[in-house]
């Protein structure tokens, strides 16, 4: 069959890897110049930043992907564990380097927090663990839909497991009595875009994939696991263009996908289009019938998840001793989650927000010693100048970012008479450059029980068009990208021979 994949973003390209594996002519449209998607890359005198995913989790499914399609990974990207997978310093001053390795934590914990708390952390993931296993095989490996509800509604102790009608605030809270620990927990929330104190029970299973397999460094910048996905497409046979925005997703009369329309007024014929979009582009405005246009009010229905806005700093001398990953809370986490979802208001900038660090000691992304190229990231409401923010508003990104970097003073890491140059990446910035509306880098967050349901299916109801990507199930991040593509391959099927 020819097929069609809207979109070079990491679930775009993996998808297409399968399915010239499984012997089907694929050709991948990408409207911006370069594939990657959200794993962007920005370059600037010899500064080398990842604007998008700064870690990789649950390697083996990059690997499984490589492995079953040609070379394995080892021979076609270098993979580096990391001893410390982040450092987290706590309102109250104390610094956490949590290991990389599962079994050291609840020591560093004790050493770092105090006794007991190491058992209160494992007590905490024995829970997710089983989550995890009830969960991960039909709700992250698999198509979702009713029957499998119902499978899980009728399995009582598994539905104890996942207590679909706690949050993981709640769940935490049962398990952790150290203030600190909660906060550590919540921080997995942000990962799904998602406020912990709506986000479901289920999502325990986060921090425990994490920690079981390990954080990961693409040495060069993750960015490479876009370049290595395409090179493995082209060397199948499949076909990349860049630079080649489409317009519309094409039905016949009877309302299956026969093909897309470019900007350009050119035309591809498609027997089946896989769009690596955000669904409520491609149901809002790529596809033009009832059926998409239910689709449409569906995912309306849901909650955007939260964006973020960048810096990308170009740092001379940095200090010593700065983990390739850090954390540096904020002092109230609850009036972060309540500005960035609108809670008492309009969605707003943060006043004081936590901010992530990624800086990684990588010699091939800087040009020369003595210089680092950071990546930081405060949590931020989508672009929205009707009801929210405009992050477009003259100043605003600027302030913000002024207002990080004195945050990050504050919290011991002072780099502002350092930087030679700074680059921001607003909501508004991530919105133009991917077509995802607001900017919401998860597509829709996992706010509320019913979340994971609500999430746009990966066969639409639009017959020959399948989703893939971050909006689409099972959900945002690198590994859950990675399963998407494998998903819809298993849906699409082989060629026929």
């Amino acid at each position: 069959m020819n097929l069609v994949v809207v979109g070079a973003g990491v679930g775009g390209l993996a998808v297409a890897v399968r399915l010239a594996a499984a012997g089907h002519r694929v050709t991948v449209l990408e409207q911006a110049p370069d594939v990657g998607g959200k794993l962007g890359v920005h370059e600037q005198d010899g500064f080398l930043f990842d604007t998008g995913p700064s870690l990789l989790t649950m390697p083996h499914v990059l690997e499984e992907l490589f492995a079953t399609t040609g070379a394995p990974l080892a021979e076609v990207l270098p993979l580096e564990r990391l001893e410390v997978a982040c450092r987290y310093r706590f309102p109250d001053g104390t610094v956490l380097d949590l290991p990389g390795d599962v079994a050291a934590i609840p020591d560093a914990l004790d050493a770092a927090l105090g006794p007991g708390r190491g058992a209160q952390w494992s007590a905490f993931l024995d829970r997710a663990r089983r989550i995890w296993d009830v969960t991960h095989e039909p709700f992250l490996e698999s198509p979702i839909g009713l029957p499998d509800m119902v499978r899980l509604s009728r399995r009582l102790d598994d539905v104890r497991t996942v207590a679909p009608w706690r949050t993981l605030r709640g769940l935490g809270r049962q398990h952790l009595h150290d203030p600190r620990l909660v906060m550590l927990l919540d921080r997995y929330a942000t990962y799904t875009g998602s406020d912990p104190r709506r986000a479901p029970a289920a999502l325990a299973a986060v921090p425990w994939a994490e920690q079981r397999w390990g954080s990961w460094y693409v040495p060069g910048g993750l960015g490479r696991i876009a370049t290595a996905l395409r090179e493995r497409l082209e060397l199948l046979g499949g076909e990349v263009v860049t630079g080649a925005a489409v317009a519309e997703v094409t039905t016949d009369a009877r309302g299956r996908v026969d093909g897309v329309a470019l900007a350009d007024g050119s035309r591809l014929a498609a027997d089946v289009v896989v769009a690596n979009a955000d669904a409520r582009q491609v149901y809002g405005h790529l596809v033009r019938t009832p059926a998409a246009r239910r689709a449409a009010a569906r995912v309306a229905r849901t909650t955007p998840s939260l964006s973020g806005l960048a810096l990308l700093l170009a740092v001379d001398g940095p200090p010593p001793g700065q983990p390739h990953h850090a954390v540096y809370f904020a002092e109230d986490y609850d009036a972060e989650f309540d500005a960035v979802f609108g809670r008492r208001g309009r969605p707003r900038p943060v006043a004081r927000p936590t901010v992530y660090v990624a800086a990684p000691d990588d010699p091939a992304i800087v040009p020369g010693p003595g210089t680092g190229a950071w990546f930081v990231l405060v949590n931020a409401p989508p672009h929205d100048p009707d009801h929210g923010t405009d992050w477009d508003a003259p100043g605003l990104a600027e302030r913000t970012a002024d207002t990080v970097l004195d945050l990050l003073a504050e919290r011991g890491t002072d780099v502002r008479d350092r930087v030679r140059h700074r680059t921001l990446v607003s909501p508004a910035d991530l919105e133009r450059r991917t077509w995802t509306p607001g900017g919401s880098i998860y597509g829709s967050s996992s706010n509320g029980p019913r979340a994971a349901f609500l999430r746009p299916s990966n066969a639409s109801p639009v017959p020959g068009l399948f989703l893939v990507g971050g909006s689409s199930h099972p959900g945002g991040g690198l590994p859950l990208v990675l399963l998407s593509a494998r998903i819809v391959a298993g849906l699409v099927g082989p060629a026929l021979r």
